[in-house]
């Protein structure tokens, strides 16, 4: 078991023990691609790294042979286009399998993976290609993002080389490349050489508000995801995981890849054209995860699909993240497949810091408790920590003494801002909540989103979860809107249900259902149905651009 290189212990007697006494067995120039990928490869070379299938009935498996194979030619195609460590890549994969095969190659280099969303358009590229310095980017075969492409290259001087899966006037394909190749790439040496301390991913963030800011992780942030595959994920050696995302995620780093592989489980990789939650379905019952991980608005859509007619018992455990978990959400799904879902909680600049790890028994809406890698506390404006029950800003203590493994280093080429985030006491991760009186700890918002009504602190996901339980309610989101007497009031911006229509009585049906289910004063006086909500291109809801339309 590859573990034992990075871990004292790998079981522990409770989550007690957990926390005060797992450690990471850090190696000198940690690389992911030769001690992880070839590693496997070197001793287990039949043993499957990915299974990967999409909606046009194409599927196909690769050993970690075939990955250390693959990444090694294109690891010389890199080469011979002079992409050299440092060098920034930008990757438009999607869910494609090259995906997997170009990032473990850019690793092996020591090139800057940065993983981009193919959702974006020209603007937003530009701005990343430049603020970045990107050198060379790859991209899948889709019209859209091939064009949004060609469209910001012109205002973009840094980037000297493009690849595509497909034929493309001005591109490289890559597909061709990589057959040119040798596929033998020895590992780099002196100075070409990785070092733990070095930048290798960064992740721009989804950027709610402002421009969007690059996270950079070094190389010692694949260890750190031991913890969200191994004891959060609880993935099994030589059985699929499946963790729903899109590459252009920080999710996909943390469910499809690093921990996985390093835990010994194999990937499971669906590149579906559109979410459709029967087509999903099929694919899980099909393969047969057995572990399996997706947002909570998905899991929604699933419930939505007449569950109950599906077979889900393969599945041996389930977690959730990417947006809090609604405990009606929880109870739905443990009464249709027997199974809790496991919030976790984290961000792109971290590994999973708060979950529902095992030795303790979840409950519905909570984050869980502390992962060990991270000292957690709650502190209020005076950076005083809260007591129980108390509402605060969740931070990691004392990265001044000690920076823990998975946390980023640096916003990438800004060190004021690194100094402001990373310089103190302190890292602030700018979300409100609360622990109770066993240690588990619930989330209640964004610091700017908490609503402030009349003298009461409002946290919007309390609302949210209230509204959802209703039938009428397949998403919300709860914002604060501007009002001359209280300052601020409950908005609730609403999709409905099928079989759902707006109306002034609904309208009326939904605040008394929220007056009912928790304090009547954070009832949503405002309620406005849309077909869809404003969403990140990482799926999280854009409250800010609900709140400035008003």
């Amino acid at each position: 078991m590859l573990l034992n290189r990075f871990l004292d212990r790998i079981e522990f007697d409770s989550y007690e023990d957990f926390k005060k006494n797992f450690n990471i067995k850090i190696p000198e120039n940690f690389n992911f691609g030769f001690d992880v990928v070839d590693a496997w490869a070197d001793v287990r070379p039949d043993k499957v790294a990915l299974v990967w299938c999409n909606d046009h009935d194409e599927e196909r498996t690769f050993t970690f042979s075939d990955m250390k194979r693959l990444s090694n030619k294109v690891a010389n195609y890199f080469v011979s286009l002079g992409i050299k460590k440092g060098d920034l890549v930008m990757l438009f994969l999607g869910q494609r399998s090259q995906y997997w095969i170009c990032a473990v190659a850019l690793h092996k280099i020591g090139a800057i993976l940065i993983p981009a969303s193919s959702q974006l358009t020209s603007d937003d590229i530009m701005y990343r290609n430049n603020a970045a310095g990107i050198k060379m980017i790859i991209a899948m075969d889709d019209e859209y993002i091939l064009t949004q492409i060609d469209n910001a290259i012109p205002g973009s001087q840094s980037v000297k080389h493009r690849a595509a899966l497909t034929d493309r006037e001005g591109w490289d394909n890559l597909n061709t490349e990589i057959d040119k190749q040798s596929d033998i790439f020895l590992r780099p040496s002196g100075d070409d050489a990785t070092q733990n301390h070095e930048i290798f991913l960064t992740y721009f963030t989804s950027g709610t508000t402002g421009m969007p800011k690059m996270v950079a992780h070094n190389h010692t942030h694949p260890l750190g995801h031991i913890v969200t595959a191994k004891y959060w994920h609880r993935v099994i050696e030589d059985q699929l995981h499946f963790t729903i995302s899109d590459s252009g995620w920080a999710k996909f780093g943390w469910g499809k890849i690093y921990g996985q592989w390093i835990c010994g489980a194999s990937v499971f990789a669906y590149d579906m054209d559109r979410f459709v939650p029967a087509n999903l379905l099929a694919k899980m019952i099909k393969h047969k995860p057995a572990t399996f991980c997706a947002p909570p608005t998905m899991l929604r859509f699933m419930i939505q699909e007449n569950l109950e007619q599906y077979d889900l018992s393969f599945i041996k455990h389930c977690s959730t993240a990417g947006e809090p978990l609604n405990p009606e959400v929880y109870n739905k799904w443990k009464e249709l497949t027997g199974l809790s879902l496991c919030e976790g909680f984290g961000q792109s600049e971290s590994t999973v810091m708060l979950a529902n790890f095992d030795g303790f028994t979840p409950r519905p809406g909570s984050m869980g408790k502390p992962a060990p890698l991270y000292d957690i506390d709650l502190i209020d404006e005076e950076g005083r920590s809260c007591n129980i029950g108390d509402e605060g800003e969740l931070v990691i203590r004392d990265i001044d003494r000690y920076m823990p493994t998975g946390l980023f280093v640096e916003l990438y080429a800004d060190k004021q801002a690194t100094e402001k985030a990373l310089g103190g006491r302190f890292y602030r991760t700018g979300d409100i909540a609360w622990k109770d009186s066993k240690g588990y700890y619930w989330y209640v918002g964004r610091t700017d989103d908490v609503i402030k009504c009349s003298g009461y602190r409002i946290g919007p996901f309390e609302v949210e979860s209230a509204l959802i339980e209703h039938p009428a309610v397949v998403e919300c989101a709860i914002t604060a809107a501007p009002d001359p007497i209280r300052g601020q009031v409950v908005k609730a911006t609403v999709v409905l249900a099928k079989n759902y229509s707006p109306s002034e009585s609904l309208v009326k049906e939904l605040q008394n259902y929220v007056k009912k289910s928790t304090a009547p004063y954070k009832y949503p006086r405002i309620v406005e149905f849309v077909s869809e909500l404003p969403k990140t291109t990482s799926g999280k809801i854009r409250r800010v651009e609900i709140r400035e339309k008003g």
